[in-house]
């Protein structure tokens, strides 16, 4: 089974930008997608998703804002969106899709970004807290559980390229990803990095400025974690850059599992 997590930057530029080429080529059987930035019915008119796919959007309530969408080849059932606590207890930011496939549950996250002011990092911490307390029982269960996305932290040295530099960068500042050690240490597995070993990236995100996507100056900020049961049944992973160059400012993180 292939699952692909991959933050958009909006599915309506995607789509214009080949977003169909690359759903073809890499064939998933469950697509998580982050910032979808519409509405169902915002979508061109002409154009669809694959006709063999269920298809579960959970947009926000601001138009062309956040949103995430989960696509499956084989039908699964919605289980909840958002955590029901916090800042945003109907996740009117349209955050978390949690679905159920088989005895396979997704957790598509699209946590918040902290980089535009001060009262968002603040809203992106209380929000973190508040998350890491609500993934506790998605952790325990004895079916595989997977929390995949756009989780806006680079956790380790190795996993921004340039980490001096960025020390105080929401996104990489010191007790964000304190924060991410203790999530990890809970027991969830980061998929894709004890799979990659200690090498520098690969990255998921770069930024549009100067030549950063050109030379690689990028961040891994999305993943895919699973829990014990995960674990045991994955292949491999990967990170398809293409799609960071050509239709996202992300790229999209594939990870493949024995099922």
């Amino acid at each position: 089974m292939r699952i692909v997590s991959w933050n958009l930057n909006g599915i309506r530029a995607a789509i214009r930008k080949g977003l169909d080429l690359f759903i073809q080529e890499l064939d998933a059987d469950i697509w998580l997608f982050q910032e979808v930035r519409a509405l169902p019915e915002q979508l061109p008119k002409d154009w669809s998703p694959p006709s063999d796919m269920q298809v579960e959007w959970h947009p926000a309530e601001k138009k062309g804002y956040s949103g995430v969408a989960t696509w499956g080849r084989e039908e699964f059932t919605t289980v909840s969106t958002g955590m029901g606590r916090g800042d945003d207890p109907e996740d009117l930011e349209g955050r978390i899709l949690v679905t159920q496939h088989g005895s396979f549950r997704c957790i598509n996250t699209y946590l918040p970004s902290g980089s535009s002011k001060i009262d968002r990092q603040l809203y992106k911490e209380r929000w973190m807290e508040n998350w890491a307390e609500w993934l506790k029982p998605q952790f325990a269960s004895e079916n595989p559980v997977i929390v995949a996305g756009d989780l806006n932290i680079a956790h380790e040295e190795i996993d921004i390229w340039n980490a001096r530099g960025n020390m105080m960068s929401s996104g990489f500042l010191p007790h964000e990803r304190a924060w991410f050690s203790h999530l990890l240490a809970s027991g969830w597995h980061d998929l894709c990095r004890e799979h990659w070993g200690s090498v520098q990236g690969p990255y998921s995100w770069w930024s549009n400025r100067g030549r950063a996507r050109e030379d690689n100056k990028g961040w891994r900020i999305d993943y895919i974690l699973g829990n014990n049961a995960a674990k045991t049944l994955f292949k491999d992973a990967r990170i398809v850059r293409a799609g960071g160059l050509e239709v996202s400012d992300h790229a999209p993180v594939v990870v493949d599992f024995d099922m």
